[in-house]
């Protein structure tokens, strides 16, 4: 029996008022205040750090650290990310996690909670508003055993509240902008953020390019990921989810990588999952020869021209295999070398 998060068909108006109420204020609110008060450098600066710091709770914290467990981090690092992830409004972070593992198991099916084959705009914000949720958290229960995650559910509302809407507006007042803060840091800033993780469902799972599944609905899209931390190399993602990087070359832009990085040089994250160079390659292969084939077929090419193709295809399959376990063998030896000598210096330090 299939399990997941349940969707019915009905107005979730909580949501729908809180979008219309933030919404109205970023584009109502903000060209008003701007006209009579003008702007000061610390206003913007302070939508700035909650732009910045509860988008990448999401990206780095929901997204890559809890809904596919792409590396570990202490609880100091865990409390930050739960708490600006709450002030993000975007859920808490086990329902978020939940239903994004929902999305990757039933892609593109009656399963997926937003699913892009229900329309664009379904899948950008139509499911939360129009739609109501029923959770299934049986794909989470590794996250269900972690304490401060489960008192952020459980107290979710209050910790949104404070981090999202009380805290920017005190921090205002102190700086005697608590009416700017609560326009620019609560509501362009949740707008802002809204949208611009809703177009990871909408705009990335439409617009793009397809480069290692050239079958999956999701896209890399150099524009989302820019808006999203560097979550717009969807295609790749998909195909590669557990992943801790979404930008895998070097010119991708991808914040949140680095943020992972930085994290681990610091020893403040361990166990960063990364995809072999092989496996990648590999997957460029594959879907440039399936492009190929099918474009050989409409083309109506001789049997023998495909023959060729598949038989070219083989071969330089079969020598990146090679090339791996060559690498792979490689550097265990380099392992056991390191290790060799280190014990040899060990004993002779002993002696002294």
């Amino acid at each position: 029996m299939e399990t997941g998060t349940k969707m019915t068909k009905g107005i979730n108006w909580l949501t729908l008022f809180f979008f219309s109420i933030t919404t109205a204020g970023a584009l109502a609110g903000a060209p008003l205040y701007v006209r009579r008060y003008g702007i000061s450098p610390s206003e913007v600066l302070l939508a700035l750090f909650f732009v910045i710091a509860t988008g990448m709770s999401i990206t780095v914290g929901y997204h890559r650290l809890y809904a596919h467990a792409s590396f570990k981090t202490n609880k100091v690092i865990e409390f930050l990310i739960l708490f600006f992830g709450a002030a993000a409004f975007e859920q808490s972070a086990l329902t978020w996690s939940s239903g994004h593992r929902d999305h990757h198991r039933y892609v593109d099916t009656e399963m997926d909670p937003y699913s892009i084959k229900k329309g664009f705009w379904y899948a950008h914000i139509g499911w939360m508003t129009l739609w109501k949720q029923i959770p299934d958290y049986s794909n989470a229960k590794d996250l269900m055993k972690n304490k401060l995650l489960m008192h952020q559910h459980d107290h979710y509302a209050a910790w949104g509240v404070f981090g999202g809407i009380l805290l920017p507006v005190i921090l205002g007042a102190l700086g005697g902008h608590a009416l700017g803060a609560l326009v620019f840091s609560v509501c362009v800033r949740l707008t802002l953020v809204y949208h611009a993780t809703f177009c990871i469902n909408s705009v990335c799972h439409t617009f793009g390019n397809r480069t290692y599944d050239i079958d999956s609905t999701a896209r890399d899209n150099w524009f989302a990921a820019i808006l999203t931390n560097g979550e717009g190399y969807h295609n790749y993602h998909h195909h590669f989810p557990t992943d801790y990087r979404n930008g895998v070359r070097w010119y991708h832009w991808d914040p949140s990588k680095w943020a992972i990085a930085l994290l681990e040089k610091t020893g403040l994250a361990t166990g960063l999952r990364r995809t072999s160079g092989f496996q990648i390659l590999r997957a460029r292969l594959v879907a440039q020869k399936t492009l190929a084939s099918r474009s050989l077929g409409q083309a109506k090419v001789s049997l023998r021209a495909a023959r060729i193709l598949e038989w070219n295809y083989r071969l330089l399959e079969t020598r990146l295999q090679d090339w791996e376990s060559a690498s792979l063998e490689l550097k265990q030896k380099a392992h056991r070398a390191f290790n060799a000598r280190y014990h040899r210096w060990g004993v002779w330090i002993s002696r002294f």
